[in-house]
């Protein structure tokens, strides 16, 4: 770690002769309890540490999540009409999505989960382009850099790695970018996930490290993952701060991540927040969620949805009527009907190109592989259908390490 940092603190973490933990690591510590600025019932709740986002900004960002919801509603139904082979919702973790988009410049970057669809179409991606990537397509959809997002990881924690990497280049170059690196809770059961941050703080990288805890890795519940306070807590271990925030409360999101982007910017270093939050939809629509979870756990998180909660807020304030309502309606509507055309269109799809552009020269494994596929293709089967049982989330052999 970097002078900087460790001045005057001696080794980290290890208690002071009198068996005390010093200030500064204590600095490194969440919160008791997650940052919360507005409740569920729409009310503003004080926290010196973070400010409240201004009504007109919180009246902005809310049409994101109005959005993104409408999103998300849309593409389960064209996964259920066979537009998309699958779709991992985010359909209550809206808020975390818009939030993670919102909170970062142009000249940052954005690393994103296979469920963070709606936080890459919120940065300004194309909505098709973003759902390429799901109806089986050889390539991601979109040019990362374009809009400085990286294509979406499904292997758990990889994208870390690159986010800490890219971040580390923009570092030496002496350019004033931030990369926010997005994950969910089962991820931290990765060993990429200990590389990235531990490289990360030793080297002082300008990245956010933000973890949507949702409750479930697949079917696995938070308490078969960890044994820590909290996920946050992990970070004091790596000599970074840690902070907890209410993952359906979109000002305290936006104050929270806003915070540790602006540390990261001016020099701080990385961060580590954790957002509690809750999947209410199945893993993927190959996932049959009542197998783990009951409906009344569930209903438990319905009163905490963040549209809802932010409707309230804003209502209550007289910042959005009627009218209002009827626009971002209408505007999400306009989106999700492009996204029904686009995806209703046939395209010629050649499987065969699944295996062209891996690596330069395919391997042998990946020869059989293609050839395995022609001859399945030239007998008219359905390959889907024989490795179904073997996809992730079909199963609990792989439920181990899922977001």
């Amino acid at each position: 770690m970097s002078t900087a940092t460790n001045e005057g603190r001696g080794m980290m973490g290890v208690p002071a002769e009198d068996g005390t933990t010093s200030a500064a690591d204590r600095a490194l510590l969440p919160s008791a309890r997650p940052v919360q600025l507005i409740d569920p019932a729409g009310r503003h709740t004080h926290d010196d540490r973070y400010p409240l986002p201004d009504g007109e900004r919180l009246l902005g960002v809310y049409g994101r999540l109005v959005t993104g919801r409408r999103i998300n509603d849309q593409a389960n139904a064209l996964v259920r009409q066979g537009r998309m082979a699958v779709y991992p919702s985010s359909h209550g973790q809206e808020a975390c999505q818009v939030a993670a988009a919102v909170v970062l410049d142009e000249e940052d970057w954005l690393f994103p989960t296979y469920r963070d669809t709606v936080a890459v179409i919120t940065r300004g991606v194309d909505p098709l382009e973003v759902l390429t990537l799901l109806r089986g397509d050889w390539h991601g959809g979109y040019d990362p850099y374009e809009h400085r997002v990286a294509t979406q990881a499904t292997p758990l924690a990889t994208q870390l790695l690159h986010a800490v990497g890219v971040a580390h280049a923009a570092k030496l170059r002496g350019e004033p970018t931030v990369v926010l690196a997005m994950c969910g809770d089962g991820a931290t059961s990765e060993g990429d996930f200990h590389e990235a941050l531990n490289f990360a703080a030793v080297f002082h990288v300008p990245v956010v490290f933000f973890i949507q805890n949702n409750e479930f890795a697949i079917s696995v519940p938070l308490s078969s993952q960890t044994v820590a306070p909290s996920l946050a807590h992990k970070a004091i271990g790596y000599g970074m701060p840690g902070e907890r925030v209410d993952g359906n409360d979109l000002a305290a999101l936006l104050s929270v991540l806003g915070s540790a982007v602006d540390r990261a910017r001016d020099g701080g270093g990385p961060s580590l927040i954790e957002a509690h939050t809750y999947r209410m939809q199945a893993h993927t629509n190959a996932d049959d969620a009542t197998r783990y979870r009951s409906a009344d756990d569930v209903e438990q998180w319905v009163p905490r949805d963040p549209l809802l909660r932010m409707r309230t807020y804003l209502r209550d304030l007289n910042l959005l009527t009627d009218d209002g309502e009827r626009t971002l309606s209408d505007e999400a509507e306009r989106i999700a009907a492009a996204i029904r055309q686009g995806l209703n269109t046939e395209v010629d799809v050649n499987p065969a190109e699944l295996f062209e552009y891996v690596y330069t020269e395919k391997t042998s494994q990946l020869r059989e592989q293609a050839e395995q596929l022609r001859e399945e293709l030239a007998r008219g089967a359905d390959p889907a259908a024989d490795d179904a049982g073997d996809a992730p989330g079909a199963g609990d052999q792989a439920t181990g390490d899922r977001p």
